[in-house]
């Protein structure tokens, strides 16, 4: 103990920055709680665990393990406090229409939407609604939706959208989708704290509405001047300016990139794009994060340093070095807001103020104590965005880089000073591209893992192309045409940037179809994803030789996709849609509304290639899967493991044709995408109402049992958790004044 005291002593100047990792544990128990947590347990029980922890800090502040221990008190207490206000500040979810309505309301943003095929040339557009309404009798003379409506248009759609315009068109909307599988991706949370209340498409053309008409826009004029008052919302038309520019002076992929990187425009980038340039281990540039702003501030602060020194009244007189710091960031941040305030650069942006107050106090500017704050403060603000990939893709590759450079930095610095030369020059450069992109990749790896299943090993041959690229030739002359384009005088730096970005596109193409290129990883548990964030913290966050330790929970996290039991069978949220993973195949039959979605869900989640049922009256090659038993051509019978289940993949019936009593003798289970009803009585079953009332279903096949596990018990009763079916609260009007 009183070596571990001294150790700690030494490094007490550093425990400050477990003060963000103690915050995450605190937003992590609160959405790891089966239960919502009222009032006394949400704000009492943390309140009382800071106000311990400070007593604590204060009585024992000359202790070391009592400031430990106080400070930890206090971190957890506020990350949990911090999301349960946020999670309860969200107004309810609403309960949409089940069929086609006339929703009207005031667009907030609109996305062109790459093509889906040769026969959609131009893509439809997504357009976001604010304070909705409903032409519905039920709903006449509802209060506005608090939230917003995100609906595709018909690609044939002439209207001319601008944000803060009011519509109205018939549409069939839908609520946020269920879970795909048990512990898998979760919209209705991230709908819940991003004020979504669902999803839907155009069944006719957007028309607009009179703003100044209250009585036929439903009183939807003070939408339209609410919306109009949102900062964002407010820089929506100048956004879409750019975009339709860009787009003709580069039509084509090139021009989707070059919008995504300079307005953040990204749902138009094509989807074979989108897949290259993840396959490549370049998905990053697509996302206006901490590189593209750091290649801002760069670009900014040499242009306003070059400038102070050429006028020799301003080189004599003023700081040059602090105002040209400044100046860039305040570039930076309309940077920042043009491309539409996304965390990662919201986060980056955050960072370089930090650098930039450094830098102006004569401090160190990139240092460990910069990213602790600016985590603390995103983790105060938007505790919600611990769970996603942004937050912990930056925060883990701006840690590693650091923690990496930190080590680095000497045998750099005397590397530098051995010689000069072209030569040596250009081998440092190449060492320290190589080494930020072997940093950056290696952290970010588990996380890539962990949410999108797979693995690109030649990620870091395709950034040292692309990334040197994106900082010297694409992104300054991005700025420059932005600069420019007021003057009409854009399209030559437009064109010279698309020439870079189509070295880029073919660079994505190439890496993409090599042999191996993206390598299909199962899904990884939360349990694995935190054991890879602690102990990425724990490498980089201590200086001493014990930081190697955070190597073992690391590794741990990284394998356990491979250690966990895989389910033997999965059921969609609406049950029409079955699964078997058999041998090096999934095995997928049945229909289901969010049939691609689930697929896709599924194959990413066991990392198996899909495959059909077999026929009627086939089975697969080791007789594990046979279907078309005793005439019935969609009733499958599974055999593994030592048990039998039953599957009716079709019931055109809807559960009134019963399974003969000679199917249902000697099965485990019975599984059934329609109501089994009066059908094999005395059988284990799992129906359309099973998956109605518990979501999508996960069954484990054991040799002494079998094991099913539910969406909603993995889940629990939160406030983000619609009720069977979907159904949320329902938009009544207000009751008459009196």
């Amino acid at each position: 103990m009183p070596l571990l005291t001294a150790a700690l002593l030494a490094e007490q100047r550093r425990l400050v920055l477990w003060a963000p990792v103690g915050m995450a544990l605190g937003v992590l128990v609160y959405f790891l709680l089966p239960q919502e947590p009222g009032a006394l347990w949400g704000v009492g029980l943390p309140a009382a665990g800071l106000a311990l922890g400070l007593g604590v800090l204060v009585a024992g502040w000359l202790s070391l393990w009592a400031r430990l221990a106080g400070g930890a008190c206090v971190a957890v207490a506020l990350g949990f406090v911090s999301v349960w206000s946020a999670a309860h500040r969200q107004p309810p979810m609403p309960e949409l229409p089940r069929r086609a309505v006339v929703v009207s309301g005031t667009v907030q943003s609109v996305m062109v939407l790459p093509p889906r095929g040769a026969e959609d040339s131009a893509g439809a557009r997504r357009v976001v609604l604010a304070g909705a309404r409903f032409a519905t009798p039920l709903n006449h003379d509802m209060r506005p939706l608090q939230r917003t409506l995100s609906l595709t248009l018909r690609p044939d759609d002439p209207a001319s959208l601008a944000p803060g315009a009011a519509v109205q068109v018939r549409a069939l909307l839908r609520p946020p989708p269920f879970p795909a599988f048990p512990g898998g991706r979760d919209f209705q949370r991230e709908a819940w704290f991003a004020g979504s209340a669902g999803s839907g498409r155009a069944l006719g053309r957007m028309q607009p509405v009179a703003c100044s008409n209250e009585q036929s826009f439903h009183g939807g004029l003070a939408a339209c001047v609410a919306s109009q008052q949102d900062f964002s919302i407010r820089l929506e038309p100048l956004r879409e300016r750019i975009d339709a520019r860009i787009r003709q002076v580069l039509p084509g992929p090139a021009g989707t990139v070059a919008s995504t990187v300079l307005t953040g425009e990204g749902a138009s980038v094509p989807r074979d794009v989108r897949e290259e340039f993840a396959a490549s281990g370049l998905a990053h540039l697509l996302a206006v994060a901490g590189l593209h702003l750091g290649i801002v501030l760069g670009v900014l602060m040499a242009v306003f340093r070059i400038g102070f020194s050429a006028w020799m009244w301003a080189a004599l007189r003023w700081p040059c070095k602090e105002l040209s710091a400044l100046l860039a960031l305040l570039g930076g941040a309309a940077y920042v807001a043009l491309t539409g305030l996304h965390l990662p650069a919201t986060r980056s942006l955050m960072m370089a103020a930090v650098v930039v107050l450094g830098l102006v106090a004569g401090r160190r500017a990139v240092s460990m104590r910069g990213l602790a704050l600016a985590a603390t403060v995103l983790l105060l603000v938007m505790p919600q965005e611990l769970l996603g990939a942004a937050f912990q893709m930056s925060f883990a590759a701006v840690m590693a880089l650091i923690a990496g450079y930190e080590v680095a930095r000497p045998h750099l610095a005397r590397f530098r000073e051995e010689g000069r030369g072209f030569r040596r020059w250009l081998t440092l450069h190449l060492v320290t591209l190589t080494l930020t992109s072997l940093l950056a990749g290696l952290a970010t790896l588990p996380v890539v893992m962990a949410h999108f299943g797979e693995v690109q090993p030649f990620f870091i041959l395709a950034n040292l192309i692309a990334v040197p690229l994106m900082a010297v030739w694409i992104m300054p002359l991005g700025l420059l045409a932005l600069v420019l384009m007021p003057l009409h005088l854009d399209a030559v730096p437009l064109h010279l940037m698309g020439w870079g970005i189509q070295v880029v596109l073919h660079l994505a193409h190439s890496i993409a179809h090599w042999p191996a290129a993206r390598m299909l990883v199962p899904h990884m548990p939360g349990w694995g994803l935190a054991a890879v964030l602690l102990g990425l913290c724990w490498l980089c966050l201590w200086r001493p030789v014990w930081r190697l330790a955070g190597v073992v929970p690391l590794l741990v996290g990284v394998l356990s996709p491979f250690f966990v039991t895989q389910p033997d069978l999965l059921i969609s949220p609406d049950g029409g849609l079955m699964a078997v993973r058999e041998g090096h195949a999934l095995l997928m039959g049945g229909q289901s509304r969010d049939a691609f979605l689930v697929r896709a869900a599924w194959q990413q989640a066991l990392a198996l290639p899909p495959q059909p049922f077999p026929a009627e009256g086939e089975e697969t090659p080791d007789g594990v899967l046979a279907c078309g038993q005793d005439g019935m051509p969609d009733v499958c019978v599974l055999s593994l493991k030592g048990r039998s289940v039953l599957l009716r993949v079709r019931d055109r019936s809807d559960g009134e044709a019963l399974l003969p009593d000679s199917l249902c003798a000697g099965m485990d289970l019975v599984i059934s995408a329609a109501p089994l009803r009066q059908s094999c009585p005395g059988v284990r079953k799992l129906d359309r109402f099973t998956a109605w009332r518990e979501g999508a279903q996960a069954i484990f096949l054991r040799p002494d049992a079998v094991q099913v596990v539910s969406d909603r018990e993995v889940r629990g009763a939160r406030l983000w958790v619609m009720k069977p079916g979907g159904h949320g609260m329902p938009t009544l009007p207000l009751a008459p004044e009196e």
